[in-house]
């Protein structure tokens, strides 16, 4: 491959499948260089295979800070910099609140949110020292609304939203952008059991989620292949957004979700400011 101007260095978690490994591919394609990770090697080993010197395979648990500061590390001694570190790995758990476990509940934190923050906190000092880096973290429509019975998952998003927010305006002052991407439903693995974890069951809810089941079955997906164009189109901007929707159906999805929230709030604002002492 030729090697260009423009050409960056990635660092990108779970790139196994889904968009993570679609993503990976397409920087690799244009000639950019990843660092791509996933808890099992074998599950990329293929990257190596076909695009050589210009991908380092590692090895991530990203639960494990340890292993998320050795990655970044290995990842920038190898490449000598790092340009783009794209936090992707996360997975949804399906359950109602009443049937969620403590446990599974506290292992979905530790994968969708506190995982990105130990990548984060691994790499902040590398991209204050070389002045520059873009942070860029898979969220979710889901991160604005919620739906029945992955309120987990959604909350996991709500909080990885607040967190990127956050801290964008701490490391703007060092030189480093942050982007929240936020995919709609599209026609990836996210929703096969490879990425699913499912909570108790209780009979109660059966006819609850099986309206839901049934309405996801019609429900239209994009084409996750169409998304690398915006993807890198973020990456190569000199002023990226801090959000970026993916797909048609978000923006009109949270448009009515904000409205009716302002809606009920302007309803009650007599009794919030009544209270205002």
């Amino acid at each position: 491959m030729m090697k260009k101007k423009s050409e960056k260095v990635w660092f990108i978690t779970g790139t196994s499948r889904g968009f993570g490994r679609i993503w990976t591919e397409a920087a690799l394609e244009r000639g950019d260089k990843v660092a791509a990770t996933a808890r099992s090697l074998e599950s990329i080993a293929d990257l190596k295979e076909k695009y050589g010197e210009h991908v380092l395979l590692l090895k991530l648990d990203v639960t494990k800070p340890i292993e998320a500061k050795a990655a970044i590390e290995e990842a920038y001694k190898h490449f000598g910099r790092l340009d783009v570190v794209f936090n992707n790995a996360g997975y949804s758990l399906v359950g109602t609140i009443e049937e969620a476990s403590i446990a599974k509940i506290r292992e979905l934190y530790e994968t969708n949110i506190l995982g990105a923050v130990s990548v984060i906190q691994a790499a902040l000092p590398l991209l204050r020292a070389q002045g520059h880096g873009h942070i860029i973290g898979t969220s979710s429509s889901l991160g604005f609304v919620t739906y029945p019975i992955i309120g987990f998952y959604c909350s996991s998003k709500w909080a990885f939203e607040a967190i990127h927010e956050s801290l964008a305006a701490e490391v703007k002052q060092f030189g480093i952008k942050v982007t929240i991407i936020e995919p709609g439903a599209y026609a990836t693995e996210f929703g096969t059991l490879e990425s699913l974890k499912f909570a108790n069951k209780l009979e109660v809810y059966d006819n609850l989620k099986n309206q839901i089941m049934e309405r996801l079955k019609t429900q239209e997906r994009g084409n996750p292949k169409a998304t690398p164009k915006a993807i890198l189109k973020v990456v190569d901007v000199e002023e990226p957004p801090l959000r970026l929707f993916l797909g048609t159906k978000s923006l009109p999805e949270v448009k009515n979700a904000f409205a009716a929230r302002i809606k009920e709030w302007e309803a009650w604002e007599s009794v919030s400011n009544a209270v205002q002492g």
